[in-house]
């Protein structure tokens, strides 16, 4: 299928549903109305410590949710590219390892400082990353299966999970769907803009599995965000991550029928490992 069209239709999807619990939160227009004047005077005191209010979350959902959208949607393009050319279950496992992208920022940007489990994780995961791009068996040297689309993958939805994790250390939970708003607004414009140029033909398999994959993606961020603020991170991500992964290929495995080489097994559950490890808070 066309990776653009289907892209357009899923953050179609995404965009309506995050718009319709938008509306069923209460009265939209009036956050809107004040979401940039509130942003721009409670700005300088929230930085320093603390939480915008309402009014300021929804300028702070669309000041996050831009640059976030743009990162949804390579994120997406990416893994579709990712899965094409290494499989279901690497692109899954280097998707979800990203999130040690938003530890590594956080510790310059707030002094997050890793504990030595941590630590320990974070070289688990960089060996994975080698593991899966280095095959020393290969005739054409160890570098012949260096694959570059897995650590732009690995880059691009880190700093995806950075962006939701910025929102929600300075916004108010109740404005997540302002948030989810832009960022699938956002990647549907960009989207729609590239299947546009295209100018190919759209079949209805495009549109239905569109259908099909913007649904589980918003409330993918949506749960993740709510979970957040009701769960420690330390119980939140192991879940979310390393049981996906582990998901993902049994998936590939009963459905797509694929085979990961002795080595790839090995970065996948080192991957698993890494994950879990990095989110355990002593």
């Amino acid at each position: 299928m066309n990776r653009y069209t289907v892209t357009t239709f899923n953050y179609l999807i995404a965009s309506l549903v995050s718009f319709f619990f938008v509306l069923m939160e209460g009265s939209p227009q009036a956050y809107f109305t004040e979401a940039l004047s509130s942003f721009s005077t409670e700005f300088s005191s929230v930085i320093g410590g603390g939480t915008f209010s309402p009014a300021g979350s929804a300028g702070w959902a669309l000041v996050t949710g831009l640059p976030s959208g743009v990162l949804y949607f390579l994120g997406f393009i990416y893994l579709q590219k990712a899965i094409r050319e290494s499989g279901v279950s690497l692109a899954g496992s280097f998707s979800k390892i990203g999130v040690l992208v938003p530890m590594v920022l956080a510790i310059f940007l707030w002094n997050e400082l890793p504990t030595e489990i941590q630590w320990i994780g974070i070289f688990l995961a960089l060996v994975s990353i080698l593991l899966a791009n280095i095959d020393t068996s290969n005739p054409g040297g160890i570098m012949a299966g260096f694959q570059p689309v897995l650590l732009i993958l690995f880059l691009i939805i880190g700093l995806s999970e950075f962006s939701n994790k910025v929102y929600q250390r300075y916004g108010v939970l109740e404005m997540k769907s302002f948030f989810l708003f832009f960022v699938f607004t956002t990647a549907l414009l960009i989207s729609g803009l590239k299947t546009f140029k295209q100018r190919k033909k759209i079949h209805v398999s495009h549109f239905l599995t569109g259908i099909a994959v913007g649904i589980p993606n918003y409330f993918a961020s949506f749960f993740l965000i709510l979970s957040l603020s009701r769960l420690k991170t330390a119980v939140v991500f192991p879940v979310y991550s390393a049981a996906t992964i582990v998901l993902i290929s049994l998936a590939g495995w009963l459905f797509f029928k694929e085979k990961l080489k002795k080595r790839e097994r090995i970065a996948v559950g080192l991957t698993v490992t890494a994950l879990v490890l990095v989110n355990i808070q002593q």
